[in-house]
């Protein structure tokens, strides 16, 4: 009988490639997402103040079908900001229910922001824009990768 030497052992043991570059992507929109719920909100509560603080902040260009006086609105924005924000720093925090409240959010602030359209136009589309991104990204976070 001859004497075998067993073979090396490796160390790490290997596993069959796997493809996480959309997950890895996913992962990082969720979080961008987030940061952007968090921005969008607190800039929407100095909104909100400053409707509340004074009528003349904003100036409405043209008549819309959707007309609040800017208290209203600055009340409006103040608490979808504050909710936007809480909701923004659950996503960060990996918080289970922050998902589906983010994107309920990010719908309703798309509303919001198109009744607002006569009285800030380019923040306005600029908010829709970050909505859908938003929307978006907590709605592919963490399904699996379909890719080989």
């Amino acid at each position: 009988m001859t004497d075998h030497a067993a073979p090396p052992v490796d160390p790490k043991p290997r596993t069959a490639p796997t493809s996480t570059r959309g997950a890895d992507w996913a992962s990082g929109g969720t979080v961008f997402a987030g940061v952007l719920m968090m921005v969008t909100g607190i800039l929407s509560v100095l909104n909100g103040i400053a409707g509340i603080a004074t009528d003349d902040v904003y100036t409405r260009i043209g008549s819309y079908v959707y007309e609040f006086n800017l208290t209203t609105w600055g009340w409006i924005h103040l608490v979808i900001g504050v909710l936007v924000a809480v909701t923004g720093w659950g996503i960060l925090q990996g918080m289970d229910w922050a998902r589906g409240v983010g994107i309920g959010l990010a719908a309703l602030s798309m509303i919001e922001y198109f009744m607002f359209l006569p009285y800030a136009p380019f923040w306005s589309i600029i908010s829709i824009a970050i909505a859908v991104f938003v929307i978006w990204a907590l709605a592919t976070a963490g399904r699996p990768s379909t890719t080989k």
